[in-house]
């Protein structure tokens, strides 16, 4: 049985978890909270154990919407992988949940001693990357319903069957207003994909939200198992 839920941790080899270990800090974050603000300095990365974060664009005065959204495949603050310290995003968690956190400057210390640690950052990143133009894709050049599938979709790789998601929550993630959330809720309930209630959204029929999100759903979850999942070796 693994020592963490977190999949890129899980991945890692015995000598680099000794290493790391003692530097990660458990915290339970809550639904709401902030883990970074835009352009302020990047402090921690957070490895998650479960919940649901979300990546925004958008400060400064312009109109807000997600841009991708992590779970316990992955973890926060990528642009502090890279190099950067600073990004104008903002991320919080949508749903809360257990993580494990580590300040920016052990963990890229950790990475300049450990190539197999490096290397793996690194491919989550560019699996990241692929989700945020996937997004950019979906919010240009396709509907609300085909979006939301995709996106109930991505939740539900992270967090189960039931999304307690308001309808708020998901205007921000989609990037339109409310009741064009309601009208592409009731069709997707219309197919039988989905029941949504009060905060609530439950997962019906997979291969009926995967027939509606097609082809937008499944470009960055294919690179995830063939960069991380297949082909990574440590």
């Amino acid at each position: 049985m693994s020592w963490t839920k977190n999949r890129i941790l899980s991945m890692l080899p015995g000598d680099i978890v000794t290493q790391l270990r003692p530097q990660l800090e458990p915290v339970e974050l809550q639904q709401g909270e902030r883990l970074f603000e835009s352009n302020q300095p990047l402090r921690h990365v957070f490895f998650f154990e479960g919940g649901l974060s979300s990546e925004i664009a958008g400060a400064n005065g312009a109109k807000m919407i997600e841009v991708g959204c992590i779970g316990l495949e992955g973890f926060s603050s990528v642009p502090a992988i890279l190099g950067a310290d600073s990004t104008p995003h903002f991320a919080f968690m949508q749903c809360g949940g257990p993580a494990l956190r580590i300040e920016v400057d052990a963990l890229r210390t950790a990475m300049d001693e450990s190539r197999p640690l490096r290397e793996l950052m690194m491919r989550y990143a560019h699996v990241f990357l692929i989700q945020v133009a996937t997004t950019a894709l979906a919010d240009g050049r396709y509907g609300v319903e085909r979006r939301l599938a995709r996106w109930v979709l991505m939740g539900r790789d992270r967090i189960g069957n039931e999304l307690p998601l308001t309808h708020d929550f998901l205007a921000l993630m989609l990037g339109v207003r409310r009741p064009s959330v309601t009208d592409a809720l009731h069709r997707l309930e219309g197919e039988h994909a989905i029941k949504a209630e009060r905060g609530l959204i439950v997962v019906k029929d997979v291969e009926k939200l995967l027939e509606l999100a097609a082809p937008i759903y499944g470009i960055a979850e294919k690179e995830y198992e063939q960069h991380i999942r297949r082909d990574w070796r440590h």
